[in-house]
């Protein structure tokens, strides 16, 4: 059979050349529907879970994802400075002073405790221990300074709480980042 086949192409070369172009077309045939086939295997498990059925519904879906990213962000950074501005108001600064108001009689019994925010407002307390009972004292502080006359031990308790917390700084963050914002 090949025989003839093979005898029929000698005699008519122009059979011969369309059974040559059709083996060509043929091979090109089947290579292009493996490609398909393979794109289509690919497409499948790229689609596999998804609720969308197609490449448009699928980047529409990233797209709202991404949105929903992006004003979780935004949330997330406006909560951050809303707790920023709140820890610059609230206590970060201590100092505590103990000392004997009457040098004759009695221990460290008495104290100044200062108390200050970011900006050195805050208070100080002083208990005063006696015989006769305990006397507290507060003062409101504005940058560090109050409109009522400060005793020795409540300047000593301010600067110990204004140079604690300066140390404190230097030696727990060394590597952070620079905050425009502080």
């Amino acid at each position: 059979m090949i025989a003839s086949i093979l005898s029929a192409i000698g005699a008519n070369p122009l059979l011969g050349l369309i059974i040559l172009v059709a083996l060509v077309f043929l091979a090109w045939n089947l290579t292009l529907h493996w490609q398909v086939w393979q794109t289509r295997k690919k497409i499948k498990s790229m689609f596999k879970g998804n609720k969308a059925s197609d490449l448009e519904g699928i980047i529409f879906e990233q797209i709202k994802r991404w949105r929903q990213t992006e004003k979780s962000l935004k949330e997330l950074t406006e909560f951050a400075d809303y707790l920023e501005q709140m820890a610059l108001k609230s206590i970060q600064k201590t100092g505590v002073i103990r000392f004997n108001p009457f040098k004759d009689t009695g221990g460290d019994q008495s104290f100044s405790i200062a108390c200050l925010d970011a900006s050195d407002n805050g208070f100080t307390i002083t208990s005063l221990f006696t015989r006769e009972g305990t006397r507290i004292y507060t003062k409101p502080l504005t940058n560090g300074e109050s409109k009522y006359p400060l005793t020795e031990e409540e300047k000593n308790a301010i600067q110990t709480a204004i140079k604690d917390n300066q140390t404190k700084s230097k030696i727990s963050m060394p590597n952070a980042k620079s905050n425009p914002k502080l």
